[in-house]
């Protein structure tokens, strides 16, 4: 048990999956839980010591936090939230025929807690944990809130997102080895809750906003979604090649500095290069010679398709301008043009008519062999007279200025020149988004941000 001054006083709002595992492990942090609900067997199996959901280890944690009066249910609101420091809305939301989900027991919860609260003076943290679409915490649910307890957020009353990510099966295990705590608040008081509720748990503690926090909870269940169906897809064809998937698989994941890792996890450009179309092509004619369908892999072409076709339309917003772009080939610090989605951009603005100047400090023309040089004098066969010598002259009369990549010195000479011109990013450089936040009049606008 935790010492006294870190104790808190939790109402937990639905007693569902996420609700009945928060009311066995809370206890356990040494805190003292009502847990609340309209349907009275679920009141009554917690008040009796058992569970409502089927889990491992979660009939014995119930049962001995009822046991040592840190954990008692009931139907009452008003009760739980006079008796609270913090109510956490653990309620469903299931999806509307449209897949939306539906909100509206996340709507009478947060009204009648709030209506409680008009007979509470002191503080209060309201803590959401089912899953919301980005922005519901701030525009729909904070109005509700307010509007139903008669004060606003920030005084003395704090709205929190803390996603949940809780697989059942290991609920209880997940619960106390999360890889990291998320909560998005409005205030201070709702991190600092938060950081008292969770003390003693592993896992960095990760501040954001409510909308970051919402996104991130959709993100990762449908990452998961993910790979899942890539490891489906692609045992599939392995199988029908007569190999055995997951040995292939297991292999697959024990490079963790490329396949599970950060490596490639950052929003920028399309994909490229002499290897990544090429391979991609290459597996989905794999499948195809053994009718494998393999609908996520086939589709990665035509999603990078139309991550270019984004570009090109944020770049095209205003008409037809001069356009200085700055990186041509696929990575910075290379002259490989082979495949470059940067090549396959150009190409685009230029047969859509617009007057394009590039520079690109590693692509000499006179210094281009083989495949590299076949393909762009295939590709772009009068790159000669896009081409620039240096930043200052690709800069000359552009009035929309496309970062694919540039090095630390060529973003300095892009900030020292961009008042009056617009900047599209398809690299996320933190220098130029931090001279967009400076208030510097500079037209900035970023690919995936």
């Amino acid at each position: 048990m935790h010492c006294k001054d870190t104790d808190v006083d939790i109402s937990v709002f639905g007693l569902g999956y996420v609700g009945a595992v928060s009311c066995a492990c809370l206890p356990e942090l040494g805190h003292r839980v009502i847990g609340v609900d309209t349907n009275p067997l679920k009141v009554q199996m917690i008040s009796a010591g058992q569970s409502p959901v089927v889990e491992d280890q979660i009939n014995e944690l119930i049962e001995a936090a009822v046991a040592s009066g840190r954990l008692r249910a009931t139907a009452d609101v008003e009760d739980a939230v006079l008796n609270s420091e913090v109510s956490l809305i653990s309620v469903a939301t299931p999806s509307n025929p449209d897949y939306s989900p539906d909100l509206r027991a996340v709507d009478a919860v947060i009204q009648s807690i709030g209506a409680a609260l008009r007979k509470k003076s002191g503080p209060h943290v309201i803590v959401l944990r089912s899953t919301l679409p980005p922005g519901t915490t701030a525009e729909r649910l904070r109005p509700l809130l307010e509007a139903s307890a008669g004060r606003h957020v920030g005084d003395g009353l704090s709205l929190v997102f803390n996603p949940e990510f809780l697989r059942e099966g290991s609920s209880v295990k997940d619960f106390h080895n999360p890889p990291q705590t998320i909560v998005g608040s409005f205030d201070e008081a709702g991190y600092v809750a938060l950081e008292r509720m969770y003390a003693g748990l592993p896992g960095v503690f990760v501040r954001s906003s409510t909308a970051v926090a919402e996104s991130v909870k959709y993100l990762c269940n449908v990452f998961h979604a993910l790979k899942i169906v890539f490891a489906n897809e692609a045992g599939s064809v392995l199988k029908a090649y007569g190999l055995d998937g997951t040995e292939v698989m297991k292999i697959f994941c024990q490079d963790q500095q490329l396949n599970i890792s950060a490596a490639y996890m950052r929003p920028g450009f399309a994909f490229g290069g002499s290897c990544l179309p090429k391979e991609v092509k290459g597996f989905v004619t794999l499948a195809r010679n053994r009718n494998v369908a393999i609908p996520a892999l086939g589709g990665l072409l035509d999603s990078n398709e139309m991550h270019m076709k984004r570009a090109y339309d944020l770049i095209a917003r205003d008409g037809r301008r001069k356009v200085a772009l700055f990186g041509l080939a696929f990575k910075p610090g290379t002259d490989d043009l082979r495949d470059s989605p940067l090549v396959a951009l150009a190409e685009r603005l230029l047969g859509k008519g617009f007057d394009l100047a590039i520079f690109d400090s590693y692509v000499k023309l006179s210094r281009l062999l083989g495949k590299n040089k076949e393909f762009i004098e295939r590709e772009i066969p009068h790159l000669d007279r896009l081409l620039r010598e240096d930043a200052p002259a690709v800069l000359e009369g552009a009035e929309v200025i496309v970062i694919g990549h540039a090095d630390a010195q060529t973003r300095r000479l892009i900030a020292s020149a961009a008042r009056g011109r617009r900047i599209v990013d398809l690299s996320g450089y933190a220098d130029l988004r931090e001279l967009a936040a400076a208030g510097s009049g500079v037209d900035y606008e970023g690919i995936c941000w």
